[in-house]
């Protein structure tokens, strides 16, 4: 059996190369490179694909919640929540803009933000709510909506692992996770279900106002050439991202399917495994794997990690340290009793290789390998 990586952004490249390689060379003999027809094209199929107003690309997924925050106008001190399980990338921008991250623990089951610690942690200084939308499903965003209404707070979602999936509300409308919110935020990093060849990312709104700041913003403040009428940054995608962008976008659907289809395979294999416990699905959205996570009881992490490496799978730790124990975030006024499902989860969490390009040997190999350690 070949090496099986996490992704196999090779195998994918390959069933769209000729696609792929007229789209990037015509972007070099055009010599477009900034803000050309591509990304203009991508941002409109964008809007069309998440039925969403307004698309903003910009150069990667942080960059992306720091614009976010920065149209918002929220100033140094203020509060902003989110969970303390995920990338550190939600909270490290809120650092930068020197305001005050407030994290807080998450569901045992979905790894999403917990609603009645959200609840706990709002205060007068309390400004915006960022959900993330972990591994693929949505936070339940209909609850965090009903917080954010009471206390007239910001939404904004993070969907850099979620773009794809579908939120349902309880009156029966569905909508695209990042699309919820006040503003919704994602990353094209090359291994997510949407990736591009290098960085990307794009935000999202419905707010005409927010989508003209965001614009400005993303662009040194300027909307007119020269005349900076914002405090800005650079971060623009760049027109070879986006052409790649373009030909995966019509097949994310397929892509999203395909890893629900090896989500499936591993559930079932797992189903009588008593000491693995397999993803949960909430009612409320759809699920897009862009990780799939297993949480080990009475298991040693480690040799099951070498375990799996000995036989030429990888596997990976998403994430092996809570962001509030991080030396950059840690905070006096965290107490470790506020955090015990996020403790547990670093502790206990194994993500196994999902992608679009898997054959049924290698689920079977994969599966097999796992359950022989397990036994």
């Amino acid at each position: 059996m070949q090496p099986i990586q996490m992704v196999d952004l090779k195998g994918q490249y390959q069933k769209i190369k000729n696609q792929i390689d007229v789209s990037i060379q015509n972007v070099i003999d055009s010599t477009a490179f900034i803000n050309g027809p591509e990304v203009k094209a991508f941002q409109k199929e964008l809007e069309e694909y998440l039925d969403v107003k307004h698309v903003i690309p910009c150069a990667n997924g942080t960059d992306a919640l720091q614009i976010a925050m920065m149209a918002l106008g929220l100033e140094p001190g203020d509060e902003v929540i989110t969970a303390d399980f995920t990338f550190a990338a939600t909270v490290e921008v809120i650092a930068v803009l020197k305001l005050t991250p407030i994290l807080v623990d998450v569901e045992k089951d979905t790894f999403n933000i917990d609603i009645e610690a959200l609840k706990k942690s709002i205060t007068p200084k309390t400004k915006a709510i960022i959900p993330v939308h972990l591994f693929g499903q949505c936070a339940n965003m209909e609850a965090v909506l009903e917080i954010a209404k009471q206390h007239n707070l910001y939404v904004i979602e993070d969907t850099a692992q979620a773009i794809g999936a579908d939120y349902s509300f309880a009156n029966g409308s569905t909508k695209k996770a990042g699309t919820i919110g006040d503003i919704g935020t994602t990353s094209f990093f090359p291994s997510k279900n949407l990736g591009c060849y290098g960085d990307g990312g794009a935000i999202f709104t419905n707010n005409d106002d927010l989508a003209h700041k965001l614009r400005g913003i993303v662009n040194h403040g300027m909307y007119k050439r020269y005349y900076h009428d914002e405090v800005g940054v650079n971060s623009r995608l760049d027109s070879i991202q986006a052409a790649v962008l373009r030909v995966k976008l019509p097949l994310l659907d397929t892509y999203c399917n395909a890893r629900r289809k090896v989500a499936e395979h591993y559930n079932h294999a797992f189903s009588n495994t008593t000491n693995l416990t397999t993803p949960i699905t909430s009612s409320f959205t759809t699920h897009v794997f862009h990780q799939y996570t297993l949480v080990l009881h009475g298991i040693d992490r480690g040799k099951l990690q070498q375990h799996l490496s000995d036989k030429n799978i990888a596997s990976a730790i998403y994430y092996p340290v809570p962001l509030h124990s991080q030396k950059a975030y840690t905070d006096t006024r965290y107490n470790e009793d506020d955090f015990s499902v996020t403790n547990e989860l670093c502790k206990t969490v194994l993500s196994l290789p999902i992608h679009t390009e898997f054959e049924e040997d290698q689920l079977k190999y994969i599966t097999d390998a796992v359950l022989e350690f397990c036994k």
